[in-house]
């Protein structure tokens, strides 16, 4: 049987496997400010039946872009690079990120899209639309199957996102575009055409009647409805929106993307969420948003850029499978009277942190004993980010302060003074993704 022929099996088999699928478990492991957009770690198609039956999401949502893995048959991970004064030289460290290697090939790879195509449609306002991010790997079989799913008719555009960077080979073309589909949940859709620049032929003016003409330093040129064919940089070395993951889309795009179909205050969700792109890019741009992926290291990424960038905050949410921490915190609270009247120091210090065990570490064997020298020598290298919440109420954590790694040092110290102190709530989240929770019993007053 040819792989066309059974492209119907597989939409039929998804369908059923989407039918019969049961919401995920989801709790609050830390909120922030006002808890306003939703960053989830966690199975994506679990968290959309959460999102319908739990949080009364379905025909909510204005907006779904994904960029799931492409099925390129690759294993894709990032560098951590430490220093220590205590240890001379730490060799830098691969970690795995996500795999995109299917079992049962692409038909495995189609059937795990095809489930979550529907609950998509679902969670779809009638003026919403859908764009899902590919390349040549399996692009053709998805619009396949998405033709069928949304229907024929509501097939937008398939847009050419051109670049630079990348291989070359001397056995073809150089591959240098991704394809992104656009498709509407029904003829209702929002879209907003943008607008880009035209110039003219030898750059010289035309002058034609009722034409508006511009002029810059290439030349004259008109503003017309923009193409389909985007020229975008990818994310560079040296960007500041740069996370270090290994598969980051610049925000530029994505900001296209939220012009074209969005308006302010219309929510918008990415459920292969990365590095946490479409997150970023739509509260800038005063969206609400969701963003959920499977890979802790991802989450764990996408949680250090919101934290320091969000405006109206979010709720991390966690799948049980992730409720328990995957550490082992040391921290030192000590209060003492202070010079204001009344009122108590309380300084805290995080003195050392492990993961539970070396298997909670997503690296390969050789790369376990240098993990287990800066355990033994200066295990605070492997803090990427922790917070405090210094009025925990055992419930919800709101942390008051936060410290990411952003280069080579990291503050494991702070103070705060008030009248009294009764719980404080630690978290701390690893180079590898891994989270720790823990809270201390201060009950005092002065």
């Amino acid at each position: 049987m040819s792989f066309i022929a059974k492209l119907a099996k597989i939409i039929e088999d998804s369908r059923i496997e989407y039918q019969s699928l049961q919401s995920g478990s989801f709790f609050v492991s830390e909120k922030v400010r006002d808890g306003a957009n939703l960053l989830a770690h966690g199975d994506n198609a679990l968290f959309m039946k959460y999102l319908m039956e739990k949080q009364q999401l379905s025909g909510k949502i204005n907006l779904v872009y994904i960029d799931p893995p492409f099925f390129s048959k690759a294993n894709y991970g990032t560098e951590v690079k430490l220093s220590s004064e205590k240890i001379k030289k730490i060799p830098a460290i691969k970690q795995k990120a996500y795999h995109d290697l299917w079992e049962d090939g692409m038909e495995e790879y189609l059937r795990m899209l095809t489930v979550r195509f529907f609950l998509i449609k679902d969670l779809l306002a009638e003026e919403g639309c859908l764009w899902v991010h590919l390349d040549w790997h399996s692009v053709h079989y998805v619009k396949v199957i998405l033709d069928e799913i949304f229907g024929e008719k509501n097939f937008i555009n398939e847009i050419i996102w051109t670049y630079k960077s990348g291989g070359v080979s001397k056995n073809y073309f150089a591959r240098k575009h991704d394809n992104l589909l656009f498709y509407a949940k029904s003829p209702k859709y929002y879209f907003q055409a943008q607008q880009e620049k035209s110039y003219n032929r030898d750059f010289k003016p035309y002058r034609f009647k009722g034409v508006k003409e511009y002029k810059d330093e290439t030349g004259w040129y008109t503003m017309v409805n923009m193409k389909d064919v985007w020229q975008i940089n990818m994310v560079g070395r040296t960007s500041a929106e740069r996370t270090g993951y290994a598969t980051q889309k610049p925000e530029q795009l994505i900001e296209r993307i939220l012009e074209s179909c969005t308006k302010e205050g219309d929510l918008c969700a990415d459920f292969f969420g990365g590095s946490g792109t479409l997150a970023a890019a739509a509260d800038k741009m005063k969206r609400r948003w969701i963003s959920c992926d499977i890979g802790k290291l991802a989450v764990a990424n996408a949680h250090k850029r919101l934290v320091q960038g969000s405006r109206n905050g979010y709720l991390l949410l966690v799948d049980e499978k992730s409720r328990n921490g995957q550490g082992v915190l040391q921290v030192e609270a000590k209060t003492e009277p202070s010079d204001i009247s009344d009122k108590l120091e309380l300084t805290v210090e995080v003195k050392s942190y492990k993961p539970d065990s070396l298997a909670e570490v997503p690296v390969d064997e050789k790369y376990i004993p240098i993990v287990r020298n800066i355990i033994k020598n200066d295990s605070l290298q492997l803090v990427d980010y922790w917070s405090i919440d210094f009025d925990y109420d055992g419930i919800e954590y709101i942390p008051d302060l936060f410290f990411c790694k952003n280069g080579p040092a990291i503050p494991f110290t702070c103070r705060r003074t008030a009248a009294e102190f009764h719980k404080i709530g630690i978290m701390v989240i690893d180079v590898f993704g891994n989270r720790s929770f823990t809270v201390i019993d201060l009950e005092g007053e002065l």
